[in-house]
Order: structure tokens, then sequence, then C-alpha cells
């Protein structure tokens, strides 16, 4: 028996590194990232999220609209205001996961450059 056939059949579909890709491709602005850590922490509004990473809320709301379109952020009506929050338990996971590499990554970096001096 092959290692391909072994894992041929864990292979995620066209249709789902498709998706996939395209979430990833959505996390990879910079600003988008900022408004998640902030949604990751507290339900905001659109303005207080414009105040928070230094947008219009013009731009903040185009922002939102592409991380709903994901399904990475819901929103929620309450009168005249809509308030924003990550969509699910997973996106939270995937966020908090993602920081705590880039937190080690850089650990194990600084630790290299300290052994090498």
């Amino acid at each position: 028996m092959s290692i391909c056939s072994d894992v041929t059949p864990n292979l995620l579909s066209a249709d789902a590194a498709l998706e996939l890709a395209e979430t990833f491709k959505t996390l990879g602005d910079v600003t988008r990232v900022r408004m998640l850590d902030a949604l990751a922490q507290q339900e905001l509004c659109v303005c207080d999220l414009a105040s928070l990473v230094g947008l219009s809320e013009s731009a903040v709301s185009h922002q939102l609209r592409l991380l709903r379109n994901m399904r990475l952020v819901r929103s929620r009506r309450a009168g005249r205001m809509i308030f924003y929050a990550l969509d699910d338990q997973h996106i939270i996971s995937l966020f908090q996961q993602a920081s705590r590499h880039v937190e080690e990554a850089a650990a194990q970096a600084g630790a290299r450059r300290g052994a090498r001096a």
C-alpha cells in the first residue's frame, strides 16, 4: 500500500480547500485582524470599531461586510444601532490559535537569537 492511498481519502475536497483559502485570504488584512481582535473581546458597534482601528465608519462598514460575507462576524440590531461580534466559537478558536502560534513563533525566534549571542 502506498502513502498516497492513505492520505487521499483524508484530503479536503476542492470546494472545502477553496473556501478555506478564501477565509485565510480574508484574514490576511491587518485592519480586519485588528477588528477581529476587538470583536473577540466584546460585541461592538461600527462607531466604536472605527474609533479603535482609526478608520472612517464607512471603511469599517465595508470591512465588516466582507467579514460577514465570509461568516466570520454576525450582526445584531438594537434600535438604530447595529452591533457586531465574532460569528461563533470556531472563529474565536481560530483567532486564538493563530495568535498563540504567532506568540510562540516569536518566542522561539527570540530564544534562537539568544542562543547564538
